[in-house]
């Protein structure tokens, strides 16, 4: 595979911000992963789909000091909250139309079983409901983010 297309990929996935491509052309393929190699392969066997092909690999760092600093914030939370997470990677919508009202907003009570966003995935439209009833104690993520599997979305009390 030639070089320049290599570097053509990477470009496209910094831009789309994209987690993962993989693109085979006959006997060759190239992977291109903006997370570290143990966190794909450790995602990819918890989905499922069994260890990665061994392929050349490019490893960037996917989240900036201040997202990460709020993902460990929300990797412990208070015992009585419950971290609502991401069961897809996509884009994330608060609002069912651009400009509309949010779903939820800090301080709502929500019920289990309501919509609290959408995230976007291969254009379909997922509704993302809430699994826990209480009051939105803060909201993670704005809209038009990407979103990875698992990423913390929302803090319930």
């Amino acid at each position: 595979m030639d070089i320049r297309k290599i570097k053509k990929l990477i470009e496209l996935l910094e831009e789309s911000g994209i987690a993962e491509i993989e693109i085979k052309e006959g006997e060759e393929a190239v992977r291109i992963s903006r997370m570290p190699g143990g966190a794909a392969a450790a995602q990819r066997l918890a989905l499922g789909l069994g260890a990665p092909a061994a392929s050349p690999q490019t490893d960037m760092p996917a989240k900036s000091a201040p997202a990460a600093a709020a993902e460990s914030a929300a990797a412990k939370p208070k015992p009585n909250e419950h971290v609502i997470t991401a069961p897809m990677v996509g884009t994330f919508y608060g609002s069912p139309s651009p400009g509309g009202k949010p779903f939820v907003e800090i301080g709502d009570e929500i019920k289990v079983g309501q919509v609290l966003c959408i995230i976007e995935a291969m254009k379909m439209m997922n509704q993302i409901e809430a699994d826990k009833a209480g009051r939105i104690t803060s909201i993670m993520a704005r809209n038009g983010d990407p979103v990875e599997f698992g990423q913390p979305l929302f803090v319930v009390e």
